[in-house]
Order: structure tokens, then C-alpha cells, then sequence
């Protein structure tokens, strides 16, 4: 039986958000308890909802981002659609918003400004490159930070680069921003007072890419691309078996390449051998490592050789599809999965990977449909039904 509450409930969060990074971060609060007031365009609301239809009609990204939200929709644009938002936010605790670089200061709803108005408030500006220096202004997706952060010139194979195949500066800056929020809520627990938080998505990925950085700037030459393999560790990458398959598997540290060399490739000698015995030979010569584990791999099928692997600790995995991963026994096995409510449906979706086992289940709310929610959050405001529908009537509202 639950103990404790959700750790955000009664928490309201109003975010003027679009496309991942900002969603992904309010998302995360709406799952541990808080209400994500979600702010959109009455003419097709978040962008992301057109990206593509492959969930049942819905856009894969909007509905892995919005869950659990209520969607109103206002024209920002029309001074009277910024006034219900202002209001909104004077009773909030929370304000995320990522809109192009500077719009939201011609709105007033920039942080600063913001938590000048109400000294309790969070308010979260998450940009592409930050509020300052000479690429503030630039526009920022994805692809194009992956890109400026060095992390497509570390992934790939040595003749291609690729970027990654994840949102992964989206993703980094919406959980800083995340855990910006949890940072800053417990502030204002101890002191009273909210303040601005600001994210970029350089600067996010520009830590997650710390390894190749430290080792560049330090070392003297930045990691090669590698593919599957470690640019400083080997054994480490995916070698075939006789069933067509691809395992995996990293050897951390010389006593694994002990075990690995005696009960795997039945080699123990190797354990010892000048060439093999530590990382940094074995990394010298790459080509021998690999071609002594691949003979010794190649004549199992994959279920064998991660038998055998896993009885000697060595670290070890298959080369899943995305597929595979909806089916993945690990996940089954915990009762990972669970439905989440949508108008299409319901629609498998994951549990969040914070696990409080003392509190409820993470809310997993329904995806909201766009303005399914205007009517009832502008109820609460006190807006008359006459306003509500002169302002449909003027499409301020949706």
C-alpha cells in the first residue's frame, strides 16, 4: 500500500513548449504528480503533432512527450490570448517555455521578467546556444547541435560519420531542464523564493560529450570513430555467431581479459601474452584482440556464446532491434509496460524510469488532444462562458 504521495503532487506547471526538449522535460513533472498546463497554437497547436502518424494516427514524438498534460489552446499573438496566459502563470509554480530565441522576451514571458513579476515562481528558458555570444540568435534542431557539439565527428564508422539515432541534445537538455526544476523547487523550500533557470542545447550535449572532449583536449588527439567498437577499450564490440547473430561484449579491466581468455576463447595463455595481457596492447593491436574472440565466438549461436559469456562475468548483450526492444524479456519481466489513454485509444507506452517504491505509480495521464482542456482551465480562471465564446468566436482560443 502507498505510503507517500506522488514527491510533485500539487505542483502546476504552465509551458509555452513545442517540438521535444522543452515537452520531454514537462513531461518527466507531469509524471511524478504535477499539473502540466500545455500551451499551444489554436492553429495546430505543438508542431509536433504533424511530424508523422505513426502511432494510430498520432505523432510518434508528441505522444512519447505529452502525456498527462492538459492542452489549451491560445493565440499568443492576440493580446487578449497573452492575458489569459499571464494569469495563468500568476498561479503557477512552475514556467517552462523554448520558444524561438527571443520571442518569448517580446511576450514577457522570458524568465527574467517572469520572476521579477512573481518571486516564487520557477520559470525555466530553454534555447538552442543561450541568451548570449555570437550564436544566441541562430536557430538550433537536433541534428544541427549534434553537429556543432562534436558528437556526429565521434559517431560513426571511421569512413562515415552519422549522427546519433535519438534526439540526444533534445533529450539532454530537457532532463537539465528537468532536473533544473527539482534543483530549484528545493530552493524555494529552504528560501522562499523561485528565480530563472536556463538551458541550452549546446551546453547540455557539450557535457554529455565530457569523455572524447577530456580526451582530446588532454591527450592531444580526439577519439576516432570507432562504430560499434570503444575508441580506448578493447575487446569491445559486436562479433558474428554462427546463427547469423551479433553479440556483444566489453572487457572493463585485465582480470575480465583473464577470464575471458581462459574460459571463453580457451585461451588462458593470452591472459599473460605481452600483446594481449593489458588494455593498452590490446587497444595496440585492436585487429589480433578481435580476431582471437571472433574465432572463438564465431562456431556458437548467439544463445550459446552469451551462455558461455555470462558464466565467466564477462559483460555481454544481443544487437536488439527496436522491435525486439518492445519485446525485450527484461522489460516484460518487471511489468514495465503499461496503456496510456488518447483519442485514439490506448496507446503502449513505457513506465518513466524513476521508481519511487514507497509512493504510487508515476502518473501516466492521457495524451491530450489539441484545446481538449481551454474551456475547463479557462472555467477556473473565472472567464465567463460569453468571453469563452466570443474569444472561439475571434480564434484567440481553440
Amino acid at each position: 500500500m502507498s505510503t507517500q504521495p506522488l514527491p510533485l503532487e500539487g505542483l502546476t506547471v504552465v509551458a509555452v513548449e513545442q517540438a521535444v526538449a522543452a515537452p520531454f522535460a514537462t513531461r518527466q513533472l507531469a509524471d511524478l504528480g504535477a499539473r502540466v498546463i500545455k500551451i499551444e497554437r489554436p492553429d495546430g497547436g505543438d508542431f509536433a503533432r504533424g511530424y508523422d502518424t505513426a502511432a494510430r494516427g498520432l505523432a510518434s514524438h508528441f505522444v512519447w512527450c505529452n502525456r498527462g498534460k492538459e492542452s489549451v489552446a491560445v493565440d499568443l499573438k492576440d493580446p487578449r490570448g497573452l492575458a489569459l496566459v499571464r494569469r495563468l502563470v500568476a498561479g503557477a509554480d512552475v514556467f517552462v517555455q523554448n520558444l524561438a530565441q527571443g520571442a518569448a522576451a517580446r511576450l514577457g514571458l522570458d524568465a527574467a521578467a517572469l520572476c521579477a513579476a512573481h518571486p516564487r515562481l520557477i520559470a525555466v528558458d530553454v534555447s538552442g546556444y543561450g541568451a548570449t555570444g555570437p550564436y544566441a540568435h541562430r536557430r538550433a534542431y537536433d541534428m544541427l547541435v549534434q553537429c556543432e557539439a562534436g558528437l556526429v565527428s565521434v559517431t560513426g564508422t571511421p569512413e562515415q560519420p552519422v549522427k546519433s539515432g535519438i534526439p540526444a541534445a533534445d533529450i539532454a537538455a530537457g532532463m537539465y531542464a528537468f532536473s533544473g526544476v527539482l534543483a530549484a523547487l528545493v530552493r524555494r523550500g529552504t528560501t522562499g523564493r523561485g528565480g530563472p533557470v536556463e538551458v541550452s542545447l549546446l551546453d547540455s550535449l557539450a557535457e554529455w560529450m565530457g569523455h572524447p572532449l577530456h580526451y582530446g583536449m588532454h591527450g592531444g588527439t580526439p577519439p576516432a570513430r570507432t562504430g560499434l567498437a570503444h575508441a580506448v577499450i578493447a575487446p569491445y564490440d559486436a562479433y558474428p555467431t554462427a546463427d547469423g547473430g551479433l553479440v556483444l561484449l566489453s572487457v572493463q579491466n585485465d582480470r575480465e581479459w583473464h577470464r575471458l581468455a581462459g574460459q571463453v576463447i580457451g585461451r588462458p595463455e593470452l591472459a599473460e601474452d605481452p600483446d594481449f595481457a593489458t588494455n593498452t596492447a590490446r587497444v595496440a593491436g585492436r585487429g589480433a584482440t578481435d580476431a582471437v574472440v571472433a574465432a572463438a565466438l564465431a562456431p556458437l549461436t548467439a544463445p550459446e556464446a552469451l551462455a558461455r559469456l555470462d558464466a565467466a562475468g564477462i559483460a555481454c548483450a544481443r544487437l536488439n532491434s527496436v522491435a525486439e526492444l518492445a519485446d525485450h524479456p527484461q522489460l516484460t519481466g518487471r511489468d514495465r509496460w503499461r496503456e496510456v489513454e488518447s483519442q485514439v485509444g490506448p496507446l503502449r507506452s513505457l513506465l518513466p524510469p524513476l521508481v519511487f517504491p514507497d509512493g504510487p505509480e508515476p502518473r501516466m495521464g492521457r495524451i491530450p488532444a489539441l484545446g481538449q482542456d481551454t474551456d475547463g482551465v479557462l472555467g477556473e480562471l473565472g472567464v465567463p462562458e460569453a468571453e469563452v465564446r466570443e474569444l472561439r468566436g475571434a480564434g484567440v482560443i481553440a
